[in-house]
């Protein structure tokens, strides 16, 4: 198992093991070589998933239904919404192979719903999130370290939105996090860091508010109805996202390795929901290989297992969801969470290490 090793101050603390790249290697030594293979036909997947959205909006305009009816159709339509992005998000990072003008067709079906044009999401999520995960003020989703805080105290009150801040509103979170962190990381992130130099950022503006245009339209089309078309999917799609993004690593220390055995966590989820879900709970495994389709993703997870029992952590999706709400957000060093507008509340990742790792779970 890693240990922190602390020099000095907190912030000096180092936290990881920079065995990522041997790791790779004897992964992709020892696993079936089809592991690694692009997996184009998952894209037929698409054809149910546009069937149930634009069939279950249809009903409830057309249908004349009560309102519980309409309610669960809108839950379903979300759902679906939200799972279709999971798969987009596999066929941006390569994983279903494809050329990239097609990567975008589909990748404008999973994320144009959500706001985040394919490009935007291939240089903020693959190459700027990949790139530096939990790295100090680095990643661009994760709320960061004290010192940001100190630096520029007005973002305490940004914290306040966060699951775990203890407000009654950060409960909300989740049902519209994702498009809304989206465009904080368009409209600010993108402008000053250097991270984004290159990237059209005016063009992506501009396909932010097309999408924004066609919601809009289908909300005046809809009416009253708008509820149930437009709202209720915007939130649970947002929510089915979030549920998995904001546990894969606000649990996880911060590292200077970018060792996903160190700072990303997997979930162990209901089997069912698990392969609806496009196995998005194999993330550990996803970091480790992104252009990897998801359906070979539980392969790595047995061979992680058996190799690095230890250090291999997957909590249950429940128990994540609820230390989510129960711990703050902010890194006061590499190992521990500390809320800024309270920091005599801290927290000690480390333990969670032992207790969820896949060594004690075999126990």
């Amino acid at each position: 198992m890693n240990a922190a090793v602390k020099p000095g101050a907190a912030e000096a603390v180092v936290y990881g093991k920079p065995d990522e790249r041997e790791l790779r290697d004897r992964m992709k030594k020892e696993l079936p070589a089809d592991t690694f293979k692009a997996q184009t036909w998952r894209v037929i997947w698409f054809l149910p998933l546009q069937a149930v959205i634009w069939g279950g909006l249809a009903v409830i305009l057309m249908a004349g239904l009560p309102w519980y009816a309409n309610l669960g159709l809108a839950l379903l339509v979300g759902h679906t919404i939200g799972c279709q992005a999971l798969l987009a998000h596999e066929v941006l990072h390569g994983a279903l192979g494809m050329s990239r003008r097609w990567q975008n067709f589909f990748g404008w079906l999973g994320f144009g719903p959500l706001m985040v044009p394919p490009e935007f999401w291939r240089k903020w999520h693959n190459v700027v999130h990949h790139g530096n995960t939990n790295t100090g003020d680095t990643d661009p989703d994760s709320f960061g370290t004290l010192r940001r805080y100190k630096t520029n105290p007005g973002q305490k009150k940004f914290h306040k939105l966060a699951p775990g801040s203890g407000t009654w509103y950060s409960y909300l979170f989740l049902t519209y996090s994702f498009t809304f962190h989206a465009q904080l990381v368009l409209w600010i992130q993108a402008k000053h860091r250097k991270q984004f130099k290159g990237f059209n950022r005016n063009l992506a503006i501009a396909q932010v508010f097309l999408c924004l245009a066609l919601w809009v339209a289908l909300a005046v089309v809809s009416g009253p109805l708008a509820v149930f078309t437009v709202l209720i999917p915007f939130m649970m799609a947002n929510a089915l996202g979030q549920g998995y993004i904001l546990t894969n690593h606000f649990l996880r220390p911060q590292t200077p390795t970018n060792n996903p055995l160190d700072n990303s966590m997997s979930l162990r989820s209901n089997p069912v929901l698990d392969r609806l879900h496009f196995r998005f709970s194999h993330h550990i495994e996803h970091h480790f290989f992104p252009k990897m389709a998801h359906n070979m993703a539980p392969r790595v997870r047995k061979w992680l297992e058996e190799n690095e029992p230890e250090r291999y952590m997957a909590m249950p999706h429940g128990k994540a969801l609820k230390m989510l709400y129960t711990t703050p957000r902010v890194y006061k060093s590499a190992t521990e969470l500390v809320d800024p507008n309270n920091e005599s509340r801290v927290f000690d990742l480390l333990p969670l290490q032992s207790e969820y790792s896949a060594a004690n779970r075999s126990r």
